[in-house]
């Protein structure tokens, strides 16, 4: 299982803007099952836009995105279901809907985890006796802990990361990390994450500039 770019470049973005980057307009960038990687940029660099390229949620982009080996970018919506899951930078949440109701809209559609397992996970993330409030009333850094949360109740091969304890302490950083390594651990997937800096969270298999 893997996923490779080839000539990627946003375009709203010029050949002199990406010039130094270690992933767009390179000829080949495969990302490989099991392996953990870092996309470090500063702001405006186009990290969000590689994790959407690849999520299929903007295809805005030259080159072609490949889904193991034999699928295009195209395939992606079906692929995803089963295969990619993302923490998207601004979360996609739905604050009219309680904590618990937010999850388990994900989990409807994957029947991947069980209500014991998600009243687990919001206990670990100390939000347990928030779970039926409106997601309304909750801080950048509780809805950033149940995106999450949320992430995890589908089947995935690549756990994409964008930028995921921007509003986090240290505590509930430690807290997720030890979810999210055991997540990928009994997924046998990978990691894509994308930060501003170099981070030791993980220990990473590749880290990659743009």
């Amino acid at each position: 299982m893997q996923i490779e770019l080839k000539n990627i470049k946003p375009q709203y973005m010029s050949e002199a803007e990406v010039k130094a980057s270690d992933i767009y307009l390179q000829k080949s960038v495969v990302f490989e099952k099991r392996k953990k990687y870092l996309i470090k940029a500063n702001s405006g660099n186009g990290k969000t836009s590689i994790l959407n390229f690849i999520y299929g949620s903007n295809l805005k982009f030259d080159g072609e995105i490949f889904y193991n080996k034999e699928r295009k970018e195209k395939e992606v919506f079906t692929y995803r279901k089963e295969h990619i899951s993302y923490v998207f930078q601004d979360f996609k949440l739905f604050p009219s809907l309680t904590l618990l109701e937010n999850i388990q809209l994900k989990n409807r559609l994957t029947n991947y985890k069980t209500e014991e397992e998600i009243i687990a996970l919001i206990n670990r993330v100390q939000l347990g006796e928030k779970k039926n409030d409106l997601l309304e009333k909750f801080s950048l850094g509780q809805k950033q802990r149940v995106a999450i949360i949320r992430a995890l109740c589908q089947p995935f091969d690549f756990l994409l990361l964008d930028e995921p304890f921007s509003h986090l302490d240290n505590e509930n950083i430690e807290i997720l990390i030890s979810i999210l390594k055991e997540e990928l651990e009994k997924q046998q997937a990978s990691l894509l994450m994308t930060s501003l800096g170099t981070v030791s969270c993980f220990e990473f298999d590749r880290v990659l500039n743009l």
